[in-house]
């Protein structure tokens, strides 16, 4: 059964998650936002090629492997990730599961962030 909260509760639950992970991860966060939307609109889901199961966060933006450039000049717009509520809390059935749940989303679109693909990232969970 889905556990439902509400956004401004999930978004503190986004920021409890995000304090859990690796500085060695972190800081290299210089230019990204985390959003929160309900679901993923019809071109985030062509943007993943229709693949199966539920979208729970989706990153957008250059991988940071691709940064840089002439003179170290940083990448003007920011990237993004963005965590899918509804979606997320339709695999969970208690807040605790429901905090695991977006920090393993956040984990893995930090991942693509690194430049890693759906196959690296199935190799690491």
């Amino acid at each position: 059964m889905a556990y439902r909260t509400s956004r401004e509760h999930f978004e503190k639950l986004v920021d409890r998650a995000i304090e859990t992970l690796p500085d060695e991860y972190t800081k290299y966060f210089t230019n990204i936002t985390i959003i929160v939307e309900d679901l993923p609109g019809a071109h985030d889901l062509e943007r993943v090629g229709g693949r199966g199961g539920l979208l729970l966060g989706l990153f957008s933006g250059v991988p940071y492997p691709h940064k840089g450039g002439f003179f170290e000049i940083p990448y003007p717009l920011p990237d993004k990730i963005t965590l899918y509520q509804k979606n997320i809390e339709m695999i969970c059935s208690s807040e605790e599961e429901l905090l695991e749940q977006i920090r393993k989303t956040l984990i893995h679109e930090v991942g693509h962030y690194f430049g890693l693909s759906e196959e690296d990232l199935r190799r690491y969970e």
